[in-house]
């Protein structure tokens, strides 16, 4: 566990009243008085304008479990806010929702902590719509016939049409059999590449229902399991370990939670998120059980910002552009013939008119390679079937080709490039202690762990054991002692065959240094290899042992002896560095495009070998996060630099957008909310395994296998 201080109540929004009061009358009475100002309730259910969590720390701090990095990774982002809602009567209701005191929030939302009657969230429901992204359906048929409708296809319709209706008289019937072999030919094209695309579609939307997420929500007065896109702003849902978090809440008393963003902001620690903070549909609850209020759903969340941004782009991608070049050059070199036929056949030889229009039939159908849709339909169908096998899912089949001309790939690192998973580097762990070595620092680190903890720094350190349950082996655990803010460390008591009774400890190394017996001669080495480890991206982890000779639980104990440092880091995939390097062969340069702080990127940089020629955002959009510059200086940068750390979505988006300024095929590959508008921007986007819906959606390929070979592999 991981418990923080309790702030204390928030507020005394136990005794809001449900009926009209000061809060004014309920939506129900609404209802029933005025057949309800729909614009009016709208008001009071505000939308929510997120600015994103902030993806760059604030100085040194500790982490979850004490762990010292370069950056703040334990406190709470600290968003901007919502702006401003407007009242029933049009005026604006202070504070943000985000900001605001717990009883101005249950005010505005017209909800207490009892929760929504189920009428009451059907309304609202009406109101705001489902708690999901704007799905925006197709028209089967305008799919299929828009695969008829580029410049090859035109001519190819225009050959038909003249066998048909122009290539008549003479005594004889109309040319069926052109108009035959031409039409089917289009259809051939249209119907194979509209079924490829379809059973893609479907196999995707058949992946997402699976992973339909689901919500405990307060319902008339008592919990129960929905599908979160019923939720409503104003609903109490609990939030436990493991959940993902379905809509922006804030949450309510109690014990802090660490929740794991990295799917939103890309760092690949979790943040402590305490009563009153705001805690954003997309991340994961990785320790602690709260209740929280429902402030902003579906599209009005910050997950369902990115999500706007990824429909708002419109890309053609490069594969079409080439397409429509051969044919609106076919198109002209036919249209310079025809003229030259028509003046020559007609005006010049004098020919019959069936004559003339037969010369131009054939003109037309053999001046375009008139198979060749049919073909590339047909080969792209073939590539699709292959890497359906490898477990991708290929959901718009031009991406194939546009994928065999990438140039430049940009990839997420959390999730992507590496496992979103902390793991200890046992080979630079710093021994301090002559009677230690680096697997017994190991061994006092996990006795000081909880081995059923979720905490990314617990389940690191034990699982560098062959077996978890090596925790607890040969010993009697006697108290653990949990994570608190004050002692930024965990300690277990425990007991040996022997009789004699010890104390391990892990945590902060500042923390761990003050209990040490020798601290002043250590201080210096100490703080030194924690700043090497911080360079490097790494976090710090302090060891210390010491014994307790009255064998009793509450003693003080003897001396602390401070045995060593462990780095913990997240670790690369296990295919990602061969994948590198397979995509530099062929030409393909690798750019990490992160979230995450600068010195964590260069840090996986080295051990990918994909180059720390990296920078931080601002170099190109400056500290408040502006849009791009469109200078020069600033396209060769991107052009040139191995990545960028610290970046928002739109920054992304905008890196994406520079590099195809360039010329450049650039494809980008990631797995969250943060994600999704680079990879609806790119000429191929693909999304990994266990991705966000948001980045399936944006995705051209979906991985459904872990890894990341499938882009590079030799079929």
């Amino acid at each position: 566990m991981n418990p923080m201080e309790d702030p204390g109540p928030v507020g005394n929004s136990d005794e809001l009243p449900r009926e009209s009061s000061i809060l004014g009358p309920t939506l129900i009475e609404l209802e029933q008085q005025a057949q309800m100002d729909t614009q009016a309730v709208r008001s009071s259910l505000p939308e929510a304008d997120h600015a994103p969590p902030s993806p760059e720390g604030q100085g040194n701090t500790t982490g979850e479990d004490g762990g010292t990095t370069g950056d703040d990774l334990e406190t709470a982002p600290s968003p901007e806010g919502h702006g401003n809602t407007t009242g029933e009567d049009g005026g604006t209701a202070g504070d943000d929702l985000e900001t605001a005191p717990m009883e101005e929030v249950f005010q505005k939302l017209r909800c207490t902590p009892k929760g929504l009657t189920t009428e009451e969230a059907n309304i609202r429901l009406e109101l705001v719509g489902p708690n999901k992204l704007e799905e925006h359906k197709e028209s089967k048929l305008l799919k299929f016939l828009g695969f008829m409708w580029n410049p090859l296809s035109w001519v190819m319709e225009l050959a038909a049409l003249m066998a048909l209706v122009l290539d008549n008289g003479g005594g004889l019937p109309p040319d069926w059999q052109d108009f035959v072999g031409i039409t089917a030919l289009l259809l051939i094209n249209s119907t194979v590449s509209y079924i490829e695309e379809q059973n893609a579609g479907q196999a995707a939307a058949a992946l997402m229902q699976a992973l339909a997420p689901k919500a405990k929500i307060l319902r008339d007065g008592a919990y129960k399991e929905e599908d979160a896109s019923f939720l409503v702003p104003g609903d109490i849902i609990t939030v436990k370990l493991g959940d993902i978090i379905p809509a922006d809440c804030r949450l309510l008393e109690g014990d802090p939670l660490s929740v794991d963003q990295s799917a939103l902001t890309g760092e690949s620690v979790a943040v402590t998120k305490r009563p009153g903070d705001e805690v954003f549909s997309g991340s994961v609850c990785k320790q602690g059980e709260l209740e929280a209020v429902v402030i902003a759903t579906g599209v009005h969340t910050f997950f369902g910002k990115a999500a706007h941004l990824v429909d708002t782009t419109q890309n053609v991608g490069h594969f079409q552009q080439v397409l429509t070049r051969i044919g609106n050059f076919c198109i002209l070199t036919i249209a310079i013939g025809v003229l030259v036929e028509l003046i020559v056949l007609y005006g010049v030889q004098k020919r019959k008119y069936r004559q003339g229009i037969e010369n131009m039939l054939v003109l037309l159908i053999g001046g375009i390679p008139i198979a060749m849709p049919t073909v590339l339909s047909v080969t792209m169908a073939v590539g699709s079937h292959g890497l359906a096998k490898q477990g991708a899912i290929v959901k718009r089949m031009t991406a194939i080709e546009e994928m065999a001309g990438m140039d430049i790939l940009c990839s997420d690192k959390t999730g992507t490039l590496t496992l979103n998973r902390l793991t200890v580097d046992k080979s630079i762990i710093e021994v301090f202690s002559k009677r230690a070595d680096k697997e017994l620092i190991l061994l006092m680190a996990a006795y000081a762990s909880r081995i059923e903890n979720q905490d990314a720094i617990d389940l690191a350190i034990t699982s560098v054991l062959a077996d978890p349950k090596e925790a607890r082996d040969g010993i009697e655990e006697v108290h653990f002692f949990p994570f608190n803010p004050t002692d930024k460390r965990t300690a277990l008591t425990y007991t040996t065959p022997d009789g004699k009774m010890h104390r391990a400890t892990k945590g902060a190394p500042e923390q761990i240094l003050e209990l040490a017996v020798n601290k002043n001669d250590i201080s210096k080495r100490v703080h030194e290899i924690i700043g090497r480890f911080a360079d490097r991206g790494l976090r710090s982890l302090a060891v210390a042992i010491q014994d307790v000779p009255d064998r009793v639980k509450e003693s003080a104990g003897g001396p602390w002896e401070f045995l060593g440092l462990v780095p913990l880091f997240d670790p690369p995939r296990h295919d990602t560095a061969d994948t590198v390097k397979r995509a530099l062969e062929l030409g393909v340069h690798v750019k990490m495009i992160t979230g995450d702080q600068l010195a964590i990127a260069k840090e996986t940089g080295r051990r990918l070998g994909m180059g720390t020629n990296m920078y931080p955002s601002s170099v190109l959009f400056g500290k408040g996060g502006q849009e791009i510059a469109d200078s020069v200086e600033d396209g060769e940068l991107v052009e040139h630099a191995d990545g960028f750390a610290g970046v928002f979505p739109e920054h992304k988006f905008n890196i994406v957008k520079k590099l195809q300024d360039k010329k450049h095929i650039c494809g980008m590959t990631g797995d969250g909310v943060n994600d999704a508008p680079a990879l609806k921007k790119a000429d191929i986007g693909i999304a990994v395994a266990d991705a966000t819906d948001a980045a399936r959606n944006a995705a051209d390929i979906v991985l459904t296998q872990p890894g990341y070979c499938d882009p590079f592999s030799d079929s």
